[in-house]
């Protein structure tokens, strides 16, 4: 081989592989302008998916992990959960079910901005959602009897929620303060001017002692 067929070569292949990237990116961009309207669709059932996003937020497909974030961003950007509780991909021509082991994203940081009734605590979930608590976006604590702990999940859209990673929890709990609630002292946190009860504030003093 010539070395102008050799660098010609190379260029073919250089191009190739950018052109790879791009669609990579161009997936990410589109996954990154925000979720499809799903809400709005209403396609045939086509069947069940052997997809399953584990309680870590991980996306399994064939019980293999999928690696590429962009295109876990892009199938995030079409899920819904519909009121028969099941999680579904949904596109304008169809829909299918996946399974969820807990709730489909985790939230894995998060900002506190303002005081008092101004303020606000934004979540940056998995797959790049940013959400601000708040009476449009509820947080909700339930309580884990094997552990004696707490998960806090937070709504994201629709009827996906995000479950708050445990470092995040701390650091959500670390903003909380004695509120009173319909005439009982509860330990919560403020965000947009809604009051999300954590737990009952002597029941918090108990598991402190």
């Amino acid at each position: 081989m010539t070395e102008h067929s050799e660098h010609r070569q190379q260029s073919l292949t250089t191009a190739t592989e950018a052109r790879g990237l791009e669609a990579l990116i161009s997936r990410a961009a589109r996954a990154g302008k925000g979720a499809a309207p799903v809400e709005r669709w209403n396609p045939d059932f086509c069947g069940d998916l052997d997809m399953e996003i584990k309680a870590d937020g991980t996306w399994f497909y064939l019980g293999t992990p999928i690696g590429r974030m962009p295109l876990v961003q892009l199938f995030s950007s079409v899920l819904r959960k519909d009121a028969d509780g099941r999680t579904y991909l949904v596109t304008p021509v169809e829909r299918v079910g996946i399974r969820v082991a807990d709730a489909p994203f985790i939230a894995v940081e998060m900002d506190v901005s303002g005081s008092g009734d101004g303020q606000i605590i934004t979540f940056r979930t998995n797959v790049g959602d940013v959400v601000e608590a708040g009476p449009e976006r509820p947080l909700r604590f339930v309580d884990e009897t094997e552990t004696g702990g707490l998960k806090p999940y937070v709504l994201v859209r629709g009827r996906l929620e995000a479950l708050v990673a445990r470092p995040v929890m701390y650091e959500l709990v670390g903003h909380g303060e004695e509120i009173e609630i319909d005439g009982k002292t509860m330990f919560a946190v403020r965000s947009k001017g809604a009051v999300f009860a954590i737990m009952p504030a002597d029941q918090l003093k108990r598991l402190s002692a």
